[in-house]
């Protein structure tokens, strides 16, 4: 199935990224990290350590952003995913990926790590995008992804800026308005207004708000055996919507300042090998 919706997954952006190197000393090289900017973060690691680039990368380059997985739904969600990319052999979910193979590229190695990963709890069911930057490097998957996981070239999407609610008016500041004092779930009927975040149908004239709750109660009635859903039909207009894509129209705009986690990350990566 598709994303609900255009700007379903836009917003916040956490994405785990593969470097390839293409300096004739060093080609072949790679490099798996975590980024909330992918145009800077190539910039900083061809810049090498003072400009903010990884030492692993420091006086390699250049090196060339080749594939970027997004889609997570918090920069602890992407670091975890990047630490078990880069070590795939000390991770618990991976014990089934076997070493890299005699004259394996480090790069098809990295690739086949990658496929399992995506087919591996917990990150199967999150609402990922597999992006290759350049099309030149790719290369199918095997296995390939979960059906939800778009394929993408090119660079990622600019952010998008909040949504704004159906309930009530807005105003020109482009802050979504309180819901109306009589708002109601369309599932349970009972009152929204003590409800900060209800989930909302991003399709033109659905009218659907729901508590989280409520809605994922009834995504769930097709997966029983599941703690939290994966896609549903919307009980208002039936169309396909993914878990995780609502979870982040729910939360766009409501996000702290990016700066601070690009800084962060080489130290919040230290402190999850640990």
């Amino acid at each position: 199935m598709g994303p609900a919706g255009g700007a379903a997954r836009s917003g916040r952006f956490f994405g785990v990224y593969l470097l390839y190197c293409l300096n004739p000393r060093h080609r072949g090289r790679v490099y798996v990290g975590f980024t909330v900017n992918p145009a800077r973060r190539v910039q900083q690691h061809n810049g090498g350590r003072k400009k903010g680039g990884a030492w692993r990368t420091s006086g390699r380059g250049p090196w060339e952003m080749v594939l970027i997985v997004h889609g997570f739904p918090s920069a602890v969600a992407a670091l975890r995913f990047e630490w078990a990319w880069q070590h795939p052999q000390a991770s618990r979910r991976l014990t089934h990926v076997g070493r890299r193979l005699r004259g394996e590229a480090t790069f098809a190695f990295h690739l086949r790590v990658l496929a399992h990963m995506l087919r591996a709890p917990p990150w199967a069911r999150l609402p990922l995008t597999l992006r290759w930057l350049r099309a030149d490097f790719r290369q199918d998957l095997c296995p390939p992804p979960p059906p939800h996981m778009p394929l993408a070239f090119g660079p990622p999407p600019p952010r998008a800026p909040a949504p704004r609610s159906q309930a009530g008016p807005s105003d020109d500041t482009g802050c979504e308005p309180e819901l109306d004092v009589d708002a109601r779930c369309t599932l349970c009927a009972r009152a929204l207004q003590d409800e900060e975040n209800p989930l909302c149908c991003p399709h033109p004239g659905c009218s659907l708000r729901a508590h989280v709750i409520c809605l994922a109660e009834e995504f769930l009635q097709e997966e029983p055996g599941q703690l939290l859903p994966l896609e549903g039909a919307c009980p208002g207009c039936k169309n396909s919507l993914l878990w995780g894509d609502l979870i982040w129209l729910c939360r766009m705009g409501t996000e702290e300042d990016e700066e601070d986690s690009e800084l962060e990350e080489e130290h919040w990566t230290d402190m999850l090998e640990t």
